[in-house]
């Protein structure tokens, strides 16, 4: 079937790009450089066999990536280090660019109290595990069934493809 599809230049791959990423035909259409007459193109792209499929395609590694993202997120909370929130604590003088280098990923809050102390949260590392269980032994269709929903609703088009 593929190849009955023809082949997408690089402005409509664009589209599909900016399509995954919006949800908005004129806009997307608009960010590729359809330009004023943005919404007739977007309109008739979004008709094609071969432009829903690259957006299907896109979506797709959007999905694994934001599950990935996610899992790695949750590992750093399980099982990060806090060896530089505790420097941010007993530190008196730290600067700007001393700080931007801090791995401060783990904490919650801070609070400077009254008295000069200073009071840090960490996110709770249970929590973390827990969710890291939940994504590591539910099927991955049950762990993305939130990214399925936010596809659904930014693919639903009200217009016509009719020719």
């Amino acid at each position: 079937m593929k190849s009955d599809l023809k082949k997408l230049t690089a402005k409509e791959k664009q589209f599909c790009f900016f399509y995954v990423n919006t949800g908005n035909i004129e806009e997307s259409a608009l960010k590729a450089g359809y330009g004023e007459k943005s919404k007739k193109y977007g309109s008739k792209l979004i008709c094609r066999k071969e432009i829903n499929q690259e957006i299907e395609n896109l979506y797709e590694q959007k999905k694994k990536n934001l599950l990935y993202m996610a899992c790695s997120g949750y590992e750093r909370l399980a099982f990060g280090n806090i060896v530089d929130a505790i420097k941010l604590v007993y530190s008196e003088n730290f600067n700007l660019n001393e700080i931007n280098e801090l791995d401060l990923f783990n904490i919650s809050e801070i609070k400077k109290l009254k008295d000069g102390a200073m009071e840090i949260k960490f996110f709770d590392r249970i929590k973390a595990l827990e969710k890291l269980q939940q994504m590591n032994f539910s099927s991955q269709k049950q762990a993305l069934t939130f990214y399925d929903a936010i596809e659904k609703g930014t693919t639903v088009f009200n217009g016509s493809c009719e020719e």
